[in-house]
């Protein structure tokens, strides 16, 4: 679990040569596309996508904020 994709280590994936990456409705695309750039950086190749659901979850300002 993180919230960055520099919090990704490079000693995590010693070794490694398949990554799952996983996301909800309240993780940011943009996250989740920083976190596969990481790991191509770190020599991985996208092999695709596979999405189980479509999510059309929309979170509304608290009242105070309106």
């Amino acid at each position: 679990l993180i919230d960055h994709a520099d919090e990704v280590e490079k000693d995590w994936l010693r070794g490694i040569k398949k990554v799952g990456v996983t996301s909800g409705a309240s993780a940011p695309e943009v996250l989740v596309q920083a976190v596969i750039h990481r790991l191509e950086e770190a020599g991985g190749q996208f092999q695709g996508e596979i999405k189980v659901a479509e999510e059309m979850v929309e979170f509304s300002l608290p009242k105070v904020l309106r």
